[in-house]
């Protein structure tokens, strides 16, 4: 198992390491066991994503961005991205692994809808082609804490922000649930193994990255413990683990509220 850390170590992966990794498996692929790259196939990851992660479309707000300007990092096989096309938005995503992005694009295909897709580092966005902001959105959900170098990404991500661009991002929270099983080896951090980098974070931290980059935090919600029996979880069964079969919702709530992987950040343009 892997730890997780908030600072690199001192041999960090290479760019080439982590495209590498994201290749092999793009994030959610194994979502559904139906064939991969229909429609079928799209809706029932969908369908297991947004059931796994209830949260994500709150926080991500579609509706919000109709006829706006919209710019996601780390798009992976497109299920985010797809929401924001169907809602209105004016979608540009970005992805590092290309075979995430050939998913993404398949995708958009299947379902009609219009959205720009690029193969690009994060770390480099300037000088990858993507259409120049401002952007009234820059999403990116579960991506930045597997950049090499999250400072740089963030103060790239501010060149394609304009005074009323929304920055909203997830990042894996350091004082969670998951981490205190990560640090004993009872967990890792994504479902494949050998992740190369996932950083935790405070709230102080991401603060404080967010402030280096530019950017002004505007709230830090905490939320997501993943409840399910892994070894069922893999066999598309939802079976609560024994402890939070005891819990009521609102027990649970309340755990993911203090002690959730997930730290939901919104920022904008510091002074703005």
């Amino acid at each position: 198992m892997q730890s997780t850390r908030t600072q690199l170590p001192e041999t960090a992966p290479t760019i080439d390491e982590v495209r590498d990794y994201w290749n092999r498996r793009p994030c959610n692929v194994r979502h559904s066991d139906l064939e991969i790259g229909t429609r079928e196939y799209f809706d029932a990851v969908e369908a297991r994503k947004y059931f796994v992660e209830p949260h994500i479309p709150g926080f991500a707000d579609f509706a919000k961005w109709r006829g706006k300007r919209v710019l996601e990092i780390g798009c992976g096989i497109g299920t985010d991205a797809i929401n924001f096309a169907r809602h209105g938005a004016e979608y540009v995503g970005v992805e590092l692994s290309e075979a995430s992005l050939a998913l993404a694009r398949k995708r958009f295909e299947l379902y009609g809808l219009a959205g720009q897709l690029y193969v690009a580092d994060v770390e480099e966005l300037a000088s990858s082609g993507v259409p120049p902001g401002p952007y009234d959105l820059i999403y990116s959900f579960g991506v930045l804490h597997h950049t090499i170098n999250p400072l740089k990404a963030l103060s790239e991500l501010n060149e394609f922000a304009g005074p009323e661009t929304e920055l909203r991002i997830m990042l894996y929270a350091k004082n969670s649930w998951k981490a205190m099983l990560i640090e004993e080896s009872l967990d890792q951090p994504e479902a494949q193994d050998e992740c190369p980098i996932a950083l935790t974070f405070t709230d102080s931290d991401a603060e404080k990255l967010l402030e280096s980059a530019g950017f002004s935090v505007k709230s830090i919600e905490q939320d997501h413990i993943f409840p399910y029996q892994v070894d069922k979880y893999i066999r598309y069964e939802y079976e609560l683990e024994p402890w939070f079969q005891e819990m009521s919702i609102e027990m649970r709530k309340g755990m993911e509220r203090h002690l959730g992987w997930h730290l939901l950040i919104s920022a904008r343009k510091t002074g703005k």
